[in-house]
């Protein structure tokens, strides 16, 4: 590429560069960088990079990050705050590498806004996931990848190492808060744990806020303080979006000094955790959406297929039985008809809940299609399955209330049975076909009935 050619690229690049000396002097930086800061490139040049953040993120930067980059060569999505020349906040994520033969470090600066956006586009995502398999089949193997790379535990552990490390605390605690709303350490350690209830308005602040351990507002936790050689404590909330998620406790056995920039850093950190863990929860809700039927939330036909896989090679290696129910509604076609397609979902999500409420609780229930539903059974021999499929029948029988009347709906059975020892090994699509015959026995015989097939 020609000289002009590489100016070209640097001054069109979609994203902020610019480049220092190794003593953090700004030696060149792009058009758009300037465009986002509102900085003229002569304003910028022979100016230190540290500079243009706020306090919070130039004490992380130069504290953390610069020497990570001195030592490793480079940085990766650093979360910071520029400074723009009329002085707001642009939230961005840094790239930088150490370039020592031109004696340079290269920063590339992007837009965090633009990140979170894409996060929340993830979401949209689950409809296109309903209409190709081979987009939920990606967003399983993303799930199962997420899995085991990161917990919403692992995040609170290493935001309390942060913590600890950047406000020089004795002790630092992550504790998010679960769906009964109450809050439990996840990351950390809490040295006042049992020794003083939680406080509400200190769980339930905007803000940080600092009890020291002569504090008159919260006599009991500046009591608890002073039995534990702590002089002070700040409470940080975790807020994304308006959802409280959780707080950050640095315990401090020593003051210090509570000025601007500790507040700062405190809720650019309390910013930072808060943004992670959202991201972590929508991405798990995407991928639980992912597996499960979006009208009735039982499992969808992915997640019974992998259920089942697993279950057939759990029962060959343990001797154990397994049964497999195939249920569909009788007469489902004539309800909608009668009622419209919108009681007919009704009665699909009553009877999914009731069919959850019928078998066993190790054992699975999903829905395949239309109304037609399965429920995999480990440990199920004959005489279980067929008590399985007594209760099933038995609830759906209930009448099932919507707008318009109530309708009186059945469903019909076949169960296929799997014995280790006694049958071939069958696989999945076996066991499913002979559940499927079995049922379509039932509807033969009368319907509203359970028939066991032949192995």
């Amino acid at each position: 590429m020609s000289a002009a050619g590489v100016e070209d690229w640097f001054q069109q690049a979609p994203c902020g560069l610019l480049s220092t000396a190794l003593d953090g002097r700004i030696v060149e930086a792009n058009d758009i960088l300037l465009s986002w800061t509102g900085y003229t490139r002569s304003d910028l040049l022979a100016r230190s990079f540290a500079t243009l953040l706020d306090r919070g993120s130039r004490l992380f930067f130069e504290t953390r990050h610069r020497h990570m980059l001195h030592l490793q060569g480079a940085v990766d999505e650093v979360a910071l705050t520029l400074r723009t020349a009329g002085d707001d906040e642009l939230p961005v994520l840094v790239n930088a590498v150490k370039d020592d033969a031109a004696g340079l470090i290269r920063f590339a600066v992007f837009n965090a806004t633009e990140r979170i956006r894409y996060e929340r586009e993830l979401l949209s995502a689950r409809r296109a996931a309903e209409q190709s398999e081979q987009r939920v089949r990606v967003l399983q193997e993303v799930s199962t990848m997420f899995g085991v790379s990161a917990t919403d535990d692992d995040v609170a552990q290493s935001f309390a190492a942060v913590s600890r490390d950047a406000f020089a605390a004795r002790e630092t605690a992550v504790l998010l808060k679960q769906e009964d709303g109450d809050l439990v350490l996840s990351g950390g350690s809490n040295p006042l744990e049992g020794q003083v209830a939680p406080v509400p308005q200190l769980r339930e602040t905007p803000e940080v806020t600092v009890v020291r351990d002569d504090d008159t507002t919260f006599p009991e936790v500046a009591a608890a303080m002073r039995r534990n050689g702590l002089e002070a404590l700040s409470v940080t909330p975790l807020i994304a979006e308006g959802e409280r998620l959780g707080v950050l406790v640095c315990f401090f056995a020593a003051r210090p000094d509570f000025d601007a920039h500790f507040f700062d850093l405190q809720q650019a950190l309390g910013r930072q955790a808060s943004q992670t863990l959202l991201r972590l929860r929508l991405q798990r809700r995407l991928a639980r959406l992912a597996l499960h039927d979006q009208l009735t939330g039982v499992a969808n036909r992915q997640l019974l297929q992998l259920t089942l896989d697993d279950a057939i090679a759990y029962s060959a290696t343990a001797s154990e039985p397994l049964s497999v129910l195939f249920l569909d509604v009788d007469d489902f076609k004539s309800i909608n008809d009668a009622f419209g397609h919108a009681a007919g979902d009704m009665v699909l999500v009553e009877l999914a809940a009731r069919l959850q409420g019928g078998v066993r609780g190790g054992d699975v229930v999903g829905r395949i299609g239309g109304d037609e539903f399965v429920a995999i059974c480990p440990g199920a021999d004959a005489d279980a399955a067929e008590a399985i499929a007594q209760r099933i029948l038995e609830v759906c029988r209930l009448p099932v209330p919507v707008p318009d009347g109530i309708i009186s709906a059945s469903v019909s059975v076949g169960i296929s049975l799997y014995e280790p020892g006694v049958d071939p090994h069958p696989n999945a699509q076996q066991l499913l076909v002979r559940a499927d015959a079995a049922m379509y026995d039932a509807k033969r015989a009368g319907k509203d009935r359970a028939t066991l097939g032949a192995a």
